[in-house]
This record gives C-alpha cells, structure tokens and sequence, in this order.
C-alpha cells in the first residue's frame, strides 16, 4: 500500500465546488414502491418526501428516505419507455446520481466545465412556497452523475416538486448517522482518478496496488479521492488475476462502471448490526478464525472480541485509531451494489488488514454463483 504522507491543508486538494456534504444519493430501481418498504423495514429508514403522479409528475416517482444526516431517492419509471426504465433494464437497480451540495452551483458547474467536466444540465432555479433552490448536473463515470444543489434559501422537506411523504411504515432507527465513503467500480481507474483531480479538485489520500488487495485467484487496485476529508470516492478497477475478480463481475452484470457500495457510518456497530439482522439483513460471513489473534493483531478494543465474532464485524488499526466494518450481501438481484456498515475510532483508512478476509468471503459468494 502506497499511503499518500499528510500534507499542509493548503496542498489537501483545491475542492473547486466547496463541497458541503453528500446531499442525497439517488437509486434508479425496477419498483420504487418496494424500495423503499425494504429500505425503511430493513435498515431504519424513515420516508420524509414523495414526488409522483398525486404530485404532478406523470412520468416518474420518486421516495425521499432519511435516518440522520443519510438522505436516499428512491426513483423507478411510470412508462416502459422513460430512460430510468432504460437504465434498469441495462444496469439493474443501481446508483444513479451522488448529490453534492455546494455554496455556489453557478460557479461550480461552470468551473467543472472549464476544467473538462461532462456536462449533462446546466444550471436551473426551483422554486416553491418554501424557497428556492438551484441545481446543476455534471457527469462521471459510466451512467453515474452528480447532481450540484445548492438549497441555502429552501425551507421545505426536500426539493420543489416534492410533498412531505405521507405515509410511515414505523420502522425503529437502526443507527445509521451518516455517508462515509461512495465506492466506484470502473475499466480505467486513471481515467476518473485523473476526472476528479483535473474537474473537481480531488486528491488522491490512499493508493492500493494488486500486492495489497489479491486473494489466491483474483485481485483488483484502488485509489482513494477526496476533497480535503469531507468528501472520499474510492475509485476500483480489476488487476490481472487466475480466475475473474468481484470487480469484473460487477462489472459484466452491471454492464459498464458503477457505483459498488455506499458506507454508512454508525456511532455503536455492534447495537446497529444487531438491528439490522433481526430485521433480516444479510452480510458477508467471515471465518471464526479471523478472531482467533484479533487481539495480538489489532491491539485492546473497547468491544467484545466474543460478540464481534457473533456477528462477524472485521477489526482493523492503523496509527491513528481503529475501526470496525461490515458488508452486506448484494441488496439488488444482480450481484452488483452493496452496503458497507463502518465505526471509526479514530482510524481514517479502510480496513486495509481486512481486505484479504474480506475478498475471501466475496469469492466464497461468487463461487456459490458460479461466477468465480
């Protein structure tokens, strides 16, 4: 691992937009309806906008979920021929747009613009009885965008064009506070690395080669961008391996790059993971001998190596802390986008000691696929 040494703020990376946070992350899917039940009983969600044909959108609906600061839009297609219908059909349900909000959505399209960025809307003004909000949409890797907000001025629940959800499944939280990380599996790792440091001011904070991430049969590499700290894209693209790799399944079944996983943050793992799997959530099975030395490894936690062993969170130190991860199954028919579940304690990486046990467990998922 080539991990990048700590740099003066000034040298962190330019962040063109000035990004705030991730404003939303949007999924295009087959049956939004079904989403969003999914979502909300299986991790805590809790439906707080709707914008559909009762709204006056005669082409599309869309659920407006949040649990803290993590917003999702769950959008399917009402016409057989409407381009989300197009994307399902290619991709599968899948991410279709990481939403950024920025101070200025003038000036940051047209600085991504000058810089090479893809433009897909140039920048519009909404408006309701709440206020207005400004928004512009730049293109990334494979059929993924980013949509710019800027909503300083808007006091509704979400977005002009949306009616506070009406409906609630009353599902309890499962302690989901936050976006961590959004993973993109892509061809040509360059490429975007190179997109996000030339278009949005992106540097790179950690490098993976194919030494760090291999297993027996397959390996992958990765780079790591970010805006300064706020904002962490890992980008993934597959190394030459004996047999083919999870990026290159994901990238056969979802036809083209993509966005992997979305991590979400939690302050106590160990109560959100129980949560989670009472509710039915399937994860990443992990051998009982990784916790055989998770002590000698990873030094004294402040959990339970017995109840980590029970529900099979990974362990991982580095020099400034640690932290605890987990990854679901595949939440989409194809095997294709997943959730990470992650607590640092002080640790800014990825669990790099994890990823040969991680990659394991992933190829024991494909080969039962038959896809390894």
């Amino acid at each position: 691992m080539n991990k990048q040494p700590e740099l003066e703020k000034s040298l962190l990376g330019e962040d063109f937009f000035n990004i705030k946070s991730v404003d939303y992350v949007e999924f295009y899917v087959g049956n939004a309806k079904q989403t969003t039940f999914y979502l909300c009983n299986g991790y805590g969600f809790r439906p707080l906008a709707y914008s559909g044909l009762e709204t006056g959108q005669r082409d599309k609906v869309s659920y407006v979920l949040q649990q803290k600061q993590i917003r999702f839009v769950i959008t399917g297609a009402l016409q057989s021929d409407h381009p989300i219908a197009e994307f399902v059909k290619l991709h599968g349900d899948g991410v279709k747009d990481i939403a950024l909000r920025v101070d200025n959505v003038e000036k940051a399209y047209k600085e991504a613009i000058s810089r090479g960025g893809i433009s897909i809307m140039e920048p519009q003004v909404l408006k309701d009885e709440h206020g207005i909000v400004k928004k512009a949409i730049i293109g990334t890797y494979g059929d993924t965008v980013h949509t710019l907000i800027e909503r300083d001025d808007y006091k509704g629940d979400f977005l002009p064009g949306y009616q506070k959800a009406d409906f609630d499944f009353g599902t309890a939280e499962t302690g989901l506070i936050g976006i961590d990380h959004v993973v993109g599996n892509v061809e040509h790792m360059e490429e975007w690395v190179s997109y996000y440091e030339k278009v949005m001011g992106f540097k790179q904070m950690l490098h993976f080669d194919d030494e760090d991430i291999s297993t027996e049969y397959s390996a992958l590499m990765s780079k790591v961008m970010h805006n300064g700290g706020r904002i962490k894209f890992p980008i993934n693209e597959p190394a030459d391996s004996k047999r083919k790799s999870q990026i290159e399944e994901y990238l056969d079944y979802y036809n083209g790059a993509g966005v992997q996983h979305v991590a979400l943050l939690t302050n106590d793992i160990v109560s959100t993971i129980h949560a989670l799997k009472a509710n039915g959530i399937e994860f990443l099975d992990t051998p009982d001998a990784y916790y055989d030395m998770l002590t000698e490894r990873v030094g004294e936690i402040d959990e339970s190596v017995e109840k980590l062993r029970e529900l099979k969170i990974l362990v991982d130190r580095d020099d400034e802390g640690y932290l605890l991860q987990i990854f679901t199954k595949p939440i989409m028919d194809r095997p294709t986008v997943f959730f990470e579940i992650i607590q640092r304690k002080g640790s800014r990486g990825f669990g790099e000691g994890n990823f040969k046990a991680l990659f394991e467990s992933i190829e024991k998922e494909q080969a039962r696929r038959g896809n390894l």
